[in-house]
């Protein structure tokens, strides 16, 4: 029997999967359509409450609307702002935190996730994890400053303090440049 390695986000999915639970705390650092957003919403129950961020207004209006299409808006709140901005806005621990770099699917690719505010996010994003928190960040190195990206987020995870555990995986053979996941655990 063979087993499909998956992608970059469904080993994002499975990890995140086991830090959510009803009346938890989450972040969706890149609101894009608002698949995550609507995932981890599902997943945080009536009690629990999504933070969302993007700087497009085509972002927002697109995950607002996917949201109250479910039902599920009164378990946002979406901000237009920069992720590099989650710690002006999100004042509590948090269980779970969601980076899917590059640019908005079905918009122009100039704009895109940027490796200076990626960086200042992360930072950010690991100081509101409680303990077991887990916060994925799926990258896209297959455009150059997705490639920038990558390789200054590798920088900084091998200097993340130890109390974190830090995970990165990526397929290694592959000439189109697959996602890659980069993922970090507040250790309990």
């Amino acid at each position: 029997m063979s087993r499909d390695f998956q992608s970059a986000r469904h080993w994002a999915r499975e990890l995140i999967e086991d830090a959510l639970f009803p009346g938890a705390r989450a972040v969706d650092a890149t609101l894009g359509n608002g698949h995550d957003a609507l995932w981890l919403c599902e997943r945080v129950g009536e009690g629990g409450l999504v933070y969302g961020f993007d700087v497009q207004p085509e972002a927002l209006l697109r995950s607002k609307e996917r949201l109250d299409a479910a039902g599920l808006l009164s378990r946002a709140r979406l901000f237009l702002m920069g992720h590099e901005h989650m710690a002006e806005m999100v004042k509590e621990a948090v269980d779970a935190i969601v980076f899917n770099l590059g640019w908005l699917p079905g918009a122009q690719h100039r704009v895109t996730t940027r490796a200076q505010t990626t960086l200042a996010a992360v930072a950010q994003a690991i100081d509101l994890l409680r303990p077991g928190g887990i916060l994925t960040v799926c990258i896209y190195p297959g455009h150059e400053e997705g490639l920038e990206e990558r390789d200054a987020l590798l920088r900084w995870a091998q200097s993340v303090d130890p109390r974190f555990d830090v995970l990165h995986r990526h397929y290694l053979n592959q000439p189109n440049h697959p996602p890659e996941l980069l993922a970090v655990r507040r250790r309990s």
